[in-house]
């Protein structure tokens, strides 16, 4: 059974590691956008206003995560629905940030962590981590939901050997 267990995942992880990787690489890209328009923004034009700054170093990282997954990561799964996709994605997100915060809160309150690294570790490592994997789920199931039936075709094909589900007879469009 756990050998059964085990290949079942093992065919996911194969099934989805591409995706997992593109995600991956755009939020790393997203973080370093983030990043640099903040500090860009702190040590210039907004060095008074550290809040207002961070505010549109998000949107900008978020605008360019959207844009990278709905373009490449999930580009078989968009959907015609741009404004949905958009209005979902920035809802998971936000609740993303939710996790984060309450990673940090956590560690700040009930625990008593009260230093900057200790904040730091809670809520850019350990609450993005969380949230990420959060993220990647919503994605999936909640924001880019559309499908190509090649696509499906082929992901099913592919995957029929671990999943245990075997492709309909007659269905042509797994080849």
């Amino acid at each position: 059974m756990i050998t059964s267990l085990w290949s079942r995942a093992v065919g996911l992880f194969k099934l989805l590691w591409r995706e997992l990787a593109k995600f991956g690489t755009v939020g790393a890209v997203a973080f370093v956008i983030d990043s640099a328009v903040f500090l860009w923004l702190i040590t210039g034009t907004m060095n008074d206003s550290h809040v207002k700054a961070k505010a549109i170093s998000v949107a900008v990282a978020t605008l360019f995560s959207w844009l990278g997954n709905r373009y490449w990561t999930f580009r078989h799964q968009r959907t015609r629905t741009r404004l949905r996709e958009l209005m979902m994605f920035v809802l998971m997100n936000a609740i993303g940030l939710l996790i984060m915060s309450g990673c940090v809160a956590f560690s700040y309150y009930v625990l008593g962590l009260r230093s900057e690294l200790a904040s730091f570790i809670s809520g850019s490592i350990i609450g993005m981590g969380v949230a990420m994997c959060f993220r990647f789920v919503a994605y999936k199931l909640w924001v880019f939901t559309g499908s190509s039936d090649a696509d499906t075709a082929r992901a099913a094909a592919y995957a029929a050997p671990y999943t245990g589900e075997v492709p309909r007879v007659g269905d042509h469009t797994a080849r």
